[in-house]
């Protein structure tokens, strides 16, 4: 402590300052005015000591501050959070009849396509069709001048006439022949002759019947008709055209739309079931779909089935039928066909968004009366786009349909309204792709 901070009052300070007093008194000048400036540079003991309470109680203050702060966040620690329920919507499992289906791509095709190419050479005198033109059996396409026909026609005819004439003349001649021989007025041999003279003229008359005919074939051939019903494509040909006979040239491509065959593949695994079914005399159901497979486009029915199975893919090739009355197939269209094997009845249905996966296979969230969510295993068999038949859950069992995102075993929920707590699909007829493939 510094010197000034001792008590001046005390004994000892008395006495050990007396020899300095006089000391100082004796040997320096101006002792009396030194002493009283001092005594006034010395700050008073008590106010020295405020600045370290202060500090104390700054200290104190904080640390109460503090310890009241961490006893909140302890208390909010270990107080228990509160329960929120997982917000989902629900439907309930029902029984129903849903098909097993095969999905494969397929290709519509026409029944008939007929590229109508000329018979004969000549000039196109008109065009009847117009492009896109719907036409039917024996309506007129176009014609080829039929001029040097109609000539040829009339010189075969003139021909026939002659020649015609020429046995009848000979046959007169043979009954004569023949009555003067009964009478032994003419010689055998002058009868046999004359036979064959008939016989003659009679291959000259059947000759020139031939050439007349086909004169009046190449004459029908200069007007052209549509050999089937359906469309007409692009114009190839117009008014004033040279054509050749026999040309490979198409002069007009009609192709059939109704009905209209669509061919796709199925893998070879399949064969058996759909020859069973085929073998029991069923008739077995193919729906075309669009590229997204969420529009159906037509329905039909299978019709044959390939002879051979490819062996570079391991796929036998299905061609089904389609009544096609809106022409909503169009050939060479690329479609998503779905055979229908056979129908699974009563079976569990549920919505197919209610099925989720895991590394142990499939499961649902069953939805119990105390509002919580317990994982049900499943086993999926058939399924369609909005319903899918399973194993492991009863009909009438409540199954979440989303929030799958917060949702586990045991957690709380609270079914939202409007999403429809239902049966979560159709029945019968269901579009399924149970065991589906995808062609290739």
């Amino acid at each position: 402590m510094p010197e000034y901070l001792t008590n001046p009052e005390s004994p000892e300070n008395d006495s050990r300052s007396a020899p300095d007093e006089s000391r100082s008194a004796s040997h320096e000048p101006g002792y009396g005015s030194h002493d009283l400036r001092s005594s006034s540079n010395q700050p008073p003991a008590r106010k020295s000591r405020w600045w370290i309470w202060a500090l104390v109680i700054i200290i104190v203050i904080g640390a109460y501050i503090y310890h009241q702060r961490e006893e909140a966040m302890a208390s909010k620690a270990s107080a228990a959070p509160a329960v929120r329920a997982v917000p989902i919507q629900s439907a309930t499992a029902h029984t129903g009849d849903i098909g097993v289906f095969i999905n494969a791509l397929g290709t519509v095709t026409p029944v008939y396509t007929v590229t109508v190419t000329s018979r004969v050479q000549g000039e196109i005198t008109h065009v009847y069709y117009r492009e896109g033109q719907i036409v039917r059996k024996g309506d007129p396409l176009l014609d080829i001048d039929p001029r040097p026909y109609e000539a040829a026609l009339a010189q075969a005819e003139g021909q026939l006439a002659h020649d015609q004439a020429v046995l009848n003349k000979d046959k007169i001649d043979l009954d004569r022949y023949q009555l003067a021989f009964n009478r032994n007025a003419i010689a055998k041999q002058l009868l046999d002759d004359q036979e064959q003279t008939v016989l003659q003229d009679e291959g000259t008359v059947k000759n020139d019947q031939g050439a007349v005919d086909n004169a009046k074939v190449n004459l029908i051939y200069c007007h052209i008709t549509s050999p089937i019903d359906g469309r007409v494509g692009l114009r190839l040909v117009d008014p004033g055209n040279i054509v050749q006979a026999n040309s490979t040239t198409a002069l007009v491509v009609v192709t059939q739309l109704q009905p209209i065959t669509v061919i796709f593949s199925v893998a070879e695994d399949y064969l058996p079931q759909i020859q069973k079914e085929l073998k029991a005399g069923h008739r077995l159901d193919v729906m075309a779909f669009d590229r997204d497979q969420q529009t159906k486009i037509a329905s039909g029915s299978l019709l044959t089935l390939d002879n051979i199975i490819d062996t570079t893919t391991g796929t036998v090739k299905l061609k089904a039928i389609f009544p096609n009355g809106d022409a909503a197939l169009f050939p060479n269209q690329f479609v998503n066909a779905r055979l229908t094997v056979t129908t699974l009845k009563n079976a569990t249905l549920v919505p197919t968004a209610a099925i989720q996966r895991n590394a142990q296979g499939a499961f649902v969230y069953v939805i119990n009366s105390d509002q919580t969510a317990s994982i049900k295993s499943i086993t999926a068999g058939a399924a369609d786009n909005d319903s899918t038949s399973v194993q492991g859950i009863k009909p009438g069992d409540v199954v979440a349909i989303n929030g799958f995102d917060k949702l586990q075993d045991g957690a709380k929920v609270a079914v939202r309204k409007g999403g429809g707590e239902g049966s979560g699909g159709s029945g019968a007829g269901g579009n399924g792709a149970g065991g589906g493939t995808q062609g290739r």
